[in-house]
């Protein structure tokens, strides 16, 4: 709870620095259609079509993110609901991810039984870097690596760096979990989970059509893991 106090604190915070914000309601429709599901460096699916409805007010938005297999019934649907705040380069947010594996009920959130994961994030964008911090603090979560039952409170750390090149908007990651925890696979202690390249490149079919193509290579030194992934977005 003095978590949660805390990040509630932070976020109203941010709420009174709208000075800089835009002034007028702005909504986001898009999807992107991906060859492998990779998140973090781990892989969660094979190809999938990932949704997103965004409304955005002032640097406030609330937005829904989902992701459901194409080729594989069997891969987790998800939906994730994102309540987050932006101005100048600091954010902050709070993401409820549910995952369904299969029947499972939506509106369950027993506190040892949920597939919801709650989770905050704060962060800053320097425009030649950005930092993230996230961490889970509700719903369902890891252990530590002593074991039993103790709330790891498992959290992730990124660098991301953009650049341009070659007529292509790059963008490379390093991600890391920064102690041990049972949510992200193999992660006993610190552990680089996410080494990640991407490139992508819009194309002009009409004046108000844009869709953009992108290709990633992520590796994940954790689990030795690499992965190659293309997708498609598209986006009024």
């Amino acid at each position: 709870m003095k978590t949660f106090r805390m990040l509630s604190t932070l976020f109203a915070a941010a709420l009174t620095l709208s000075a800089a914000a835009q002034d007028k309601v702005e909504t986001t429709v898009s999807a992107d259609i991906v060859s492998r599901y990779i998140w973090r460096g781990y892989d969660c699916g094979h190809a999938s079509f990932q949704p997103t409805l965004g409304i955005g007010y002032k640097g406030l938005s609330l937005k829904a993110w989902g992701s459901t297999g194409i080729t594989d019934s069997k891969d987790t649907r998800e939906l994730d609901l994102t309540l987050a705040y932006e101005v100048g380069g600091f954010n902050i947010g709070i993401t409820d991810f549910w995952f369904d594996t299969g029947g499972e009920k939506y509106f369950s959130y027993a506190a040892h039984s949920t597939l919801h994961t709650f989770e905050a994030n704060i962060g800053y964008d320097f425009g030649f870097m950005s930092l993230q911090w996230y961490t889970n603090f509700a719903g369902h979560d890891g252990y530590t690596k002593e074991g039993g039952d103790k709330r790891a409170y498992s959290s992730y750390a990124e660098l991301g760096v953009p650049f341009k090149f070659a007529g292509c908007s790059w963008d490379a990651a390093l991600g890391v979990v920064p102690y041990g925890t049972t949510y992200y696979s193999k992660a006993d202690g610190f552990a680089v989970t996410n080494v990640s390249l991407k490139a992508s490149k819009e194309f002009a079919v009409t004046d108000k059509f844009s869709p953009a193509v992108f290709a990633s290579v992520t590796a994940n030194p954790c689990l030795q893991t690499a992965y190659l992934v293309c997708g498609i977005t598209l986006q009024p």
